[in-house]
C-alpha cells in the first residue's frame, strides 16, 4: 500500500474540513497509517466528521475503498474454474436469503466465495444464523477457504484478521462518532471485503423500509448506485436490486428459527415472498455467473435445483465440511427441545384483517429476547426468536394467536411482548401483500425486476 510518513495528517483534515479532496495518495497514506497504528483513533475521528459534512467525490469514494481493500490479503481465486460470484445485502429483519441461495446457486454450478458478517441492532448477521447449527464453524484460513471452495463451489465464513483489517478499525471508529450512515464510508466498508474474497462478479440486494438500514426508498436508491458504480470501477460486474423490508421477511427472525424457514426454502416450500427474492436474487446471481444469457432462464435453473434436491444436498454437504451437525438439519424438532414459549394474541379490538407487521419493532422484539445484539460484543441465544403466526391480509379474529415467542429462558418474554402487540395493527379490510422486489439496477439504469 502506498504510504508517506511525511504526510501531515492535520493538513488533510483541515483540507477535507474545508471542502476541499484528498489525493488517491494522501488517503491510502491516511488508512495505512490508521491500520499499523501510527496515525491515532482522534485524528481519523476528527476526519471522518469533517468527510461526513462536507461529502466526497466518486474519485475519493474510490480511493478509500482501494486504500482499505488492500490495508489486508486480496485473494486471487482465478485458478478455481467458473466466474465466481457473490451476493450482499444490506439486511433487514428475517432476512436469511443468504443461507438458502448460497447452495442454490453452488448447485447450478456457480462458485459461491461468501464472506458475511455478524448482527448488531435489529438486523441479523448470516454468520449468528449459521452457528446457532451446532457444530458449524465460520472460522477458516484462506487455504481451507480455497479448498472447500474448489471441492463444493460453496463456502460461508467470517471476516479473516488478513482481510481489509482496516474496515475494522474504521468500522469500529465510525460507530462511536456519529458518521455510521454516510454512503461513501458504507460503499467503502461493504466493497473493500466483498472485492478481497476473489469473486468476479457481485449481486446486491439494497434493502427500503421499517427494518432496513435504509428506511427511505430514495436513500437505498442512491446507496444502490453508489455500489454499483464503485464496484465496476474495479471491473466487477455488479447489479442491485432495491427490495421491501417495511415488513419482516419471512415469518420467522431469529437465529436457529431462520435456518429452519431456510430449510423449508430449500425443501420447495417457505413463504411467498422470502421466495421470490431467493429465487430473484438466484438468477441474478447465475446470469452473473454465465451460466445463462437471460434472467427466465436463470431462474428456471435456481427452482430446479430445489425440486431436485441438490440444493439441499449442497447446503449439507457445506455444513458437514464447515463442522455442522447434518442431523440438526434433518431433524430440527430436536434442536427445539427444551426452548421455551409463549404466545401472543391478537387485542381484543383487532379488527377482521392484519394490515401491516412493522418489522423494526418486530427486530427490537427480536433483541429483546436475545437473538440480536446492543452492541458488538454481546452474546446471543441461538434459539431465541419471533415466529409470525399470521401475516399481512390475513384474516384474524380477537384473542388469536397472532405470534409465539421463543428463548432458551423465559425471563426477557415481557418487553418483547408489548414490541410485537405494538407491531400489528389490524384494518376491516384485507391488504394483500404486495411484491417485495422494488426495482432492479444495472447499467446505470433502473429497471423494474
Amino acid at each position: 500500500m502506498q504510504y508517506d510518513p511525511s504526510i501531515n495528517i492535520i493538513d488533510l483534515i483541515l483540507r477535507k474540513r474545508d471542502g476541499g479532496a484528498l489525493t488517491e495518495f494522501e488517503i491510502a497514506t491516511l488508512v495505512y497509517g490508521y491500520t499499523v497504528g501510527h496515525i491515532p483513533d482522534y485524528q481519523v475521528s476528527a476526519f471522518l466528521m469533517a468527510a461526513f459534512l462536507k461529502g466526497m467525490s466518486d474519485e475519493e469514494m474510490v480511493a478509500l475503498t482501494d486504500a482499505m481493500l488492500n490495508s489486508g490479503r486480496v485473494l486471487d481465486l482465478s485458478d478455481i474454474p467458473g466466474r465466481k460470484v457473490d451476493k450482499h445485502s444490506t439486511g433487514g429483519v428475517g432476512d436469511k436469503v443468504s443461507i438458502p441461495l448460497a447452495p442454490i446457486v453452488a448447485a447450478c454450478g456457480v462458485p459461491v466465495p461468501m464472506i458475511s458478517g455478524r448482527g448488531l441492532g435489529h438486523t441479523g448477521g448470516t454468520l449468528d444464523k449459521l452457528e446457532s447449527i451446532p457444530g458449524f464453524s465460520v472460522d477458516m484460513d484462506i487455504a481451507g477457504y480455497r479448498k472447500q471452495l474448489a471441492d463444493i463451489g460453496l463456502v460461508m465464513i467470517g471476516q479473516t484478521d488478513d482481510i481489509a483489517p482496516a474496515d475494522r478499525k474504521m468500522y469500529a471508529l465510525r460507530d462511536v462518532t456519529g458518521t455510521v450512515e454516510f454512503v461513501p464510508f458504507i460503499a467503502a466498508s461493504i466493497l473493500s471485503k466483498k472485492l478481497a474474497e476473489g469473486i468476479d462478479a457481485l449481486v446486491l440486494d439494497v434493502k427500503h423500509g421499517s427494518g432496513a438500514f435504509m428506511q427511505r426508498e430514495s436513500d437505498a436508491r442512491f446507496l444502490a448506485e453508489t455500489l454499483v458504480r464503485v464496484s465496476e470501477k474495479f471491473g466487477k460486474p455488479t447489479v442491485a436490486l432495491l427490495t421491501d423490508m417495511d415488513q419482516p421477511l419471512g415469518c420467522y427472525a431469529g437465529n436457529w428459527p431462520e435456518i429452519e424457514e431456510s430449510l423449508e426454502v430449500l425443501q420447495g416450500e417457505g413463504p411467498a415472498d422470502l421466495v421470490e427474492v431467493t429465487m430473484a436474487l438466484a438468477a441474478e446471481m447465475l446470469l452473473s455467473g454465465g451460466r445463462t444469457d437471460n434472467l427466465d432462464e436463470a431462474r428456471a435453473l435456481a427452482i430446479d435445483a430445489v425440486t431436485s434436491g441438490r440444493a439441499m444436498d449442497r447446503f449439507e454437504q457445506m455444513v458437514s465440511h464447515q463442522g455442522g451437525s447434518v442431523s440438526s438439519l434433518r431433524h430440527p424438532a430436536v434442536r427445539k427441545e427444551g426452548v421455551q414459549e409463549l404466545l401472543i394474541h391478537a387485542p381484543s379490538d383487532a379488527a377482521d384483517y392484519v394490515a401491516r407487521i412493522d418489522a423494526r419493532l418486530v427486530g427490537r422484539a427480536m433483541v429483546e429476547l436475545g437473538a440480536g445484539r446492543r452492541k458488538k460484543e454481546d452474546p446471543v441465544d441461538p434459539l431465541a426468536g419471533v415466529r409470525l403466526l399470521k401475516r399481512q391480509g390475513e384474516r384474524v379474529a380477537a384473542g388469536a394467536p397472532i405470534a409465539r415467542l421463543e428463548a432458551s429462558t423465559a425471563d426477557r418474554f415481557d418487553t418483547s411482548v408489548s414490541l410485537i402487540l405494538e407491531a400489528f395493527s389490524f384494518s376491516p379490510e384485507a391488504t394483500e401483500p404486495g411484491s417485495r422486489l422494488t426495482d432492479r439496477y444495472a447499467n446505470g439504469l433502473w429497471m423494474n425486476p
